[in-house]
């Protein structure tokens, strides 16, 4: 297997901090974005998605999706299992990875591929050059700040997001607080919930 990776970019933040709490080590690549190599030629006969990270097997299959890769070498390599034990506990995975991802993830998008000029014709990841729409900046800031008061809620009383277990959905909440910080929205101080959990996430990930 062969990783091609971007360590300072968020969804591949995902995938090494996973493989980092797991103890797995790949043969990997890095694929800088900020010389745009995702969108070069050698880059896009391994992913015509332009878009990192991608797992390439043995068998030449490409993976190109955070959670999938997860699932798949969760598979592999079940010890400090991050996808759930249970039928439960991996629905509820699954159910929170998908949940951030439009409550937290696709807002901070919003906000920073729409109002940076360093995303002109880029406010969507990929090989299509799309035009910001600059109305979606707000629109990301009010839906970012409705997230943080929503998860804090949800946080009352509870250790972890999905279950009684640390999992992928804490390592993606940790990377998403930090990816706010891209467009100056962090959790308010009022969450006291949600700043507590990410002080436990932190030390569990050490």
């Amino acid at each position: 297997m062969k990783l091609y990776t971007y360590d300072p970019a968020p969804n591949p933040q995902r995938l090494t901090l996973f493989l980092k709490y797991k103890g797995i080590d790949l043969e990997t690549r890095q694929i800088d974005m900020m010389k745009a190599e995702q969108l070069g030629e050698e880059y896009r006969a391994i992913n015509p998605a332009c878009t990192v990270p991608a797992l390439v097997l043995d068998d030449g299959t490409v993976m190109t999706e955070v959670v999938g890769i997860c699932h798949y070498l969760e598979s592999l390599h079940p010890e400090k299992p991050l996808m759930g034990t249970t039928a439960l506990e991996k629905a509820q995975v699954i159910s929170w990875d998908h949940k951030l991802f439009m409550m937290v993830f696709m807002p901070i998008a919003e906000i920073l591929r729409n109002g940076n000029p360093n995303f002109a014709d880029r406010a969507l990841p990929g090989p299509l050059n799309v035009p910001q729409i600059p109305e979606l900046v707000e629109r990301g800031k009010l839906r970012l700040d409705h997230a943080w008061e929503t998860l804090d809620a949800e946080l009352a009383g509870r250790q972890w997001l999905a279950g009684d277990n640390f999992s992928l959905a804490d390592i993606d909440m940790a990377v998403m607080v930090e990816f706010s910080g891209w467009v100056k929205s962090t959790p308010p101080e009022s969450c006291g919930n949600l700043h507590a959990y990410l002080q436990r996430v932190i030390a569990e990930l050490g």
